[in-house]
């Protein structure tokens, strides 16, 4: 990315929801399932070089970029930045998406959840991140199971790891960290309680994680 691109991203994730001149104004609207085609052409239309594209994928999707590093980091202004730094990567790596691995917003929601870990980690102290939310007892579950199949970019065995999850288990995990849902938001969707959300999220990620390091003795 050269220097006037990293610029133009920047001044276009600043500016989008105020109505910059330059881009116009672009009203937040939220991604829905059908959206996913359309998704996955403009991030390849970014990957040219294309700035309407990106412009549009940013209407489509900032408001659940900026949703998830909110409920993150506890703190709007972190929050901004870190969805700066999302859009710029996402611009930056957007030749390198690849829909089989990922859906556009799957992908999106694991670069998000990667910097907004990353700024957790780095604004604790060691003492202090295990009361942090980057921190707590099921987001050490969910960074390994994200950092792994980062590192992996293996499909057949996160399909595989996948499987071997119960079906609700597995449509939590989707809808929480995948989609950006709220345990409330899951269990709505799901018509469960929430505890039974929140319990089996918990299990499903411990299988993951065993089943994605090789540890999963079954």
């Amino acid at each position: 990315m050269t220097d006037d691109d990293s610029q133009t991203v920047l001044r276009l994730v600043r500016h989008t929801d105020t109505g910059d001149e330059e881009f116009g104004a672009c009203p937040v609207r939220p991604a829905r399932s059908d959206d996913i085609q359309l998704l996955a052409q403009l991030i390849a239309e970014i990957a040219g070089g294309d700035r309407g594209a990106f412009t549009e994928f940013y209407r489509m999707t900032s408001h659940r970029v900026f949703g998830l590093a909110v409920r993150m980091l506890r703190n709007r202004a972190t929050a901004e930045e870190i969805t700066q730094e999302v859009y710029l990567q996402a611009w930056s790596l957007s030749a390198k998406y690849d829909q089989r691995l990922a859906s556009p917003m799957g992908w999106l929601m694991m670069l998000t959840h990667r910097r907004a870990v990353d700024r957790l980690r780095s604004d604790h102290s060691a003492e202090n991140r295990e009361m942090s939310y980057g921190r707590r007892h099921m987001d050490r579950e969910r960074d390994v199971v994200v950092e792994t199949v980062e590192q992996r970019a293996d499909r057949r065995a996160v399909l595989h790891c996948t499987q071997t999850l119960t079906e609700l288990q597995r449509e939590s995990i989707t809808l929480a960290y995948y989609e950006g849902l709220t345990y409330t938001d899951v269990a709505d969707r799901l018509n469960v309680p929430t505890a039974t959300v929140k319990s089996r999220i918990r299990d499903g990620l411990k299988r993951l994680r065993a089943c994605l390091t090789g540890s999963d003795q079954r």
